[in-house]
């Protein structure tokens, strides 16, 4: 049976649309929780041809939380702040259903005339996990990827998954975390990274001195310079025909 999902929040582009953004928030949160984010960036007219889509999550039982039903891309079994608590179990299968909800999004939006090229995947927390696992494996080549305060999911098994597919190897990754993150731990984040790094993969992180499990206005400073690099402006482009 399909899981009930209401749809995403949309951000038309302020000019032509050439390009799509598709941002994915946190446990708990819904896509209203970075409408903020989102509406600063429009305001400085810089990303005026990229749409927004801001996905909700499904309530979902959470296990972390005594059974409790709230927004999430997959289930959490602890919220202890320690390593080794989160990569025991992982919810594999809701981990792979939310992949295919976003890659449906992907798929939507070139469906609808904007290529692969011109699209970016990013998310934060657990949506920004989601991103990480999606866009990494999936069977498009993208424009980018943004992980924000998260880890990459299912590490164990990333090998496996690259050999079904591997278009993104050479995608700009941008990842950002706090030095002080006890939710998910920056060092978490920075094994994330260092396993990427070591994959040859096209991976930046940046670190915030005592940003905790949120974001910063200079992290999303540089989550606008990153789209702004990847998604530059086309309507402005001169016509073959």
């Amino acid at each position: 049976m399909a899981m009930r999902r209401a749809p995403p929040l949309l951000f038309p582009a302020a000019a032509k649309h050439t390009a799509t953004v598709i941002f994915a928030h946190g446990l708990g949160d819904t896509g209203h929780g970075w409408s903020s984010a989102v509406e600063n960036w429009r305001r400085r007219q810089k990303l005026d041809e990229v749409k927004f889509i801001l996905p909700h999550a499904p309530q979902i039982p959470v296990t972390a939380a005594e059974g409790m039903s709230m927004p999430g891309w997959y289930d959490i079994f602890a919220l202890t702040g320690k390593v080794d608590d989160i990569k025991k179990d992982q919810d594999e299968r809701g981990i792979l259903q939310s992949r295919d909800y976003f890659n449906g999004l992907i798929q939507a939006e070139i469906d609808s005339g904007v290529p692969a090229s011109r699209i970016i995947l990013g998310g934060f927390s657990q949506g920004g996990a989601i991103s990480l696992f999606t866009g990494l494996t999936a069977k498009v080549k993208l424009a980018g990827i943004v992980a924000l305060s998260c880890y990459l999911p299912l590490d164990a098994k990333f090998a496996d998954f690259l050999k079904e597919n591997d278009n993104n190897h050479q995608t700009p990754i941008l990842m950002c975390h706090g030095d002080e993150d006890n939710v998910v731990p920056t060092r978490f984040g920075k094994a994330s990274y260092d396993l990427l790094k070591s994959k040859d993969f096209d991976v930046t992180m940046k670190l915030y001195s005592g940003m905790a499990h949120s974001a910063c206005l200079e992290e999303l400073d540089e989550v606008e310079d990153f789209l702004r690099a990847r998604l530059p402006p086309q309507a402005d482009e001169k016509s073959e025909l």
